[in-house]
């Protein structure tokens, strides 16, 4: 019987990925791992402060790797729920790495139910969480078409089908991400291109609400995950023989009653 890592040939090192919403919670966590096997990131994010404390840290990941001097992990200034922000990014993109090998669907807000805020908070959220997603896939897709490869993962959420009250809008954002993964693999297929829809249960990001205190309690009592956790899931969906693509992966902390 091989060995594991005999068993997962395919290294992210070298590879030029796109990481949405990367300043942040599961987005960070996966630049900074992947920057630390070796791939060179480009993340971009709403807020200043944590892209330059991000890209910091991903400098430090790199270490040593980059010989050539030329940049391996960038990051700029950009909301994914806007269609020029979206359209710039990629530009910056090609600028930079030439071709995306990855793309990392991640940036999102947190929202509750249908009955609270006003209109523009919920188109807002329904712009970052679906058409967002939408637009880069649109724009890493028909890249990757070009390449003959790729490899396209959607961060969603067991939301999509445990379907609490009190949060109906960030449901039906899920929800339209679980749909759209299923029929964008189909459609991309032909092309050589993966598709992998994964699901987390609760995360501790900054998109829970209470107390740290108490939200770093229920990652002791197996409540709840860290974001490393979804990190290393990312990993090993990009690290299958090519013969592999893994549609879909939910991953729950143990002890979260779903």
């Amino acid at each position: 019987m091989k060995k594991l890592m005999d068993y997962l040939p395919v290294t992210v090192a070298d590879k030029n990925v796109l990481v949405t919403g990367g300043t942040a919670g599961i987005g960070r966590a996966t630049a900074l791992l992947l920057a630390s096997l070796g791939a060179r990131v480009m993340i971009f994010g709403r807020h200043r402060e944590e892209l330059d404390e991000t890209l910091g840290k991903l400098n430090e990941a790199w270490g040593e790797r980059d010989k050539t001097g030329n940049n391996k992990v960038i990051g700029m200034i950009a909301d994914a729920s806007e269609k020029d922000d979206v359209a710039a990014v990629f530009k910056r993109f090609d600028d930079e790495f030439g071709t995306i090998d990855v793309l990392i669907n991640n940036a999102a807000i947190g929202y509750g139910s249908v009955l609270e805020g006003s209109h523009e908070d919920r188109n807002y959220m329904l712009s970052t969480n679906v058409d967002g997603y939408l637009m880069c896939v649109h724009e890493a897709a028909k890249r990757m078409k070009q390449n003959g490869s790729g490899h396209i993962i959607n961060i969603g959420s067991m939301s999509a089908e445990t379907r609490d009250g009190g949060s109906s809008m960030y449901v039906a954002a899920k929800a339209a991400i679980q749909g759209f993964s299923v029929s964008l693999r189909k459609e991309l297929n032909p092309y050589n291109i993966h598709v992998t829809l994964i699901e987390p249960g609760a995360v501790l990001t900054d998109m829970q609400e209470g107390f740290v205190e108490d939200l770093e309690k229920k990652v002791q009592n197996e409540e709840m995950l860290e974001a490393q956790d979804i990190a290393w899931a990312i990993i090993f969906c990009l690290s299958q023989p090519k013969r592999c693509s893994i549609v879909s992966l939910q991953i729950k902390p143990l002890m979260q009653e779903i």
